[in-house]
């Protein structure tokens, strides 16, 4: 698991921005969403081309807060990295600059739907009930990614809680832009995982900053847990 730090730095900065370090310490559940980001064998799995050994860790905290949430009556989404033969094309500045054509051709192979790679990892508590999400980009909120945004706001959700893989790339694109949209936010720091402690923490510390809180698993379902509460003292 990661060691996780928030710089002192940081912490300063945030607390002269906004004069407490957590934002948010409840949240109705029927109105909230478990986010698992890219939990799939292409990232988790021994061998695999982006094989991140932290992310298999980080499984029983993810297993643990989907039960939370569907006990308390929040909803759980499981995204799933896909790319298609179209996205050589539309997103060519990744596929023909960022990556070179091993990495490319791994990708490809392992996140087509059918593939291995491609399926969420089998010690993941998946449900029924669970929605699944495709998405083609490093957001699942930006446009043209998923029809994750539609999804929830079909459910009337407005929280977010952001887990899965990598910290710094597909869940921090996620948590930024699910912000911008106007979701409450919530990261969780030992449900998310990245190649490093540096990457992992760099993500945490921009994150905390500008755009949601960061908590850990189990400050994240005691804040449902006192949302849960409430809810139950206003149907008395």
């Amino acid at each position: 698991m990661h060691r996780i730090e928030i710089t002192e730095q940081t912490m300063r900065r945030l607390m002269g921005r906004r004069g407490k370090l957590q934002i948010y310490d409840r949240i109705e559940p029927a109105r909230s969403a478990l986010i698992v980001v890219d939990m799939q064998n292409c990232f988790l799995a021994p061998g695999m081309p982006a094989e991140l050994p932290v992310g298999r860790e980080i499984v029983p905290n993810i297993n643990r807060l989907a039960a939370a949430f569907r006990d308390s009556g929040g909803h759980v989404v499981w995204i799933r990295n896909t790319l298609l033969p179209e996205t050589r094309r539309s997103w060519s500045v990744w596929t023909d600059k960022i990556l070179n054509e091993a990495n490319r051709e791994a990708m490809y192979r392992e996140m087509a739907p059918g593939s291995l790679g491609h399926e969420l990892y089998p010690d993941l508590d998946v449900r029924p009930e669970d929605a699944q999400i495709r998405k083609c980009r490093f957001s699942a909120f930006i446009q043209g990614a998923s029809d994750l945004h539609a999804h929830l706001q079909e459910r009337g959700i407005d929280t977010v809680v952001i887990t899965g893989v990598a910290t710094h790339v597909c869940c921090e694109s996620t948590a930024r832009d699910a912000m911008m949209l106007n979701y409450q936010t919530l990261f969780v720091s030992d449900g998310c995982a990245a190649f490093s402690d540096a990457d992992h923490n760099g993500a945490l510390n921009a994150l905390i900053q500008s755009f949601c809180d960061v908590q850990d698993t189990d400050q994240v379902i005691r804040t449902l847990t006192a949302g849960v509460k409430d809810a139950a003292a206003a149907a008395q």
